[in-house]
């Protein structure tokens, strides 16, 4: 089980959720400028913590170890965890998840093998854990998931040419990917990027029907 914080919409009740991820070292405390910040009142927030522990806050995998076996546990634990609010009664199709770094990387690593799609997908300054392996475990409508990827041009920590190849080898493989670019560090560039997203989510997750 992770550890969650919800926050509900202003407009009551919700029409969508937005289930959102820290990076290497941060926590749900990280994002609590989020719902002001989107200024979205029909969406509801769960902020996710992740599993362990990482100097006073917490990481998904062990970033310079095996990666790949804390990436698979994570993938397991937010599979759960979007199962139980599917099962809760919300429609798949509003419910985002959106990640920054190491969350940006569980977001689609998670996200795109969701057996019911998800409504929407946002990464920030990440990159893809396992391309190849990933498209050959997509989930059965995963081509169909409105994603929006972006990053720095400036990023010290993830550099952008290698995570712009990786974009170009999934785009090529039929996901459905909005790549927007940034000049900035390893970091969410203000209200620029926080209106590039708030599009896209009012896009994709803000519809008046359910599907």
């Amino acid at each position: 089980m992770l550890d969650t914080q919800f926050i509900p919409a202003t407009d009551i009740p919700g029409k969508a959720l937005l289930v959102v991820l820290h990076g290497l070292g941060d926590s749900t405390k990280g994002w609590d400028w989020l719902p002001d910040a989107l200024q979205l009142p029909w969406l509801d927030f769960l902020l996710v913590n992740a599993p362990d522990s990482y100097y006073g806050g917490f990481s998904w995998y062990d970033l310079h170890g095996d990666s790949g076996t804390g990436v698979r546990r994570s993938r397991i634990l937010l599979r759960q965890l979007l199962d139980e609010q599917i099962a809760a009664g919300r429609s798949s199709k509003r419910i985002g998840l959106m990640g920054f770094s190491q969350g940006c990387l569980m977001t689609f690593d998670a996200g795109w093998r969701q057996s019911e799609a998800l409504g929407a997908l946002v990464g920030i300054s990440g990159y893809i854990h396992e391309p190849e392996t990933l498209l050959a475990e997509l989930g059965p409508d995963a081509l169909s998931v409105p994603s929006l990827f972006t990053h720095g041009t400036q990023d010290p920590l993830i550099p952008i040419e290698p995570v712009r190849k990786q974009v170009e080898q999934l785009k090529e493989a039929g996901l459905n990917i909005i790549w927007k670019e940034f000049k900035k560090a390893h970091t969410v560039a203000g209200e620029p990027e926080i209106a590039f997203i708030r599009d896209f989510l009012q896009q994709h997750l803000g519809k008046t029907t359910a599907d």
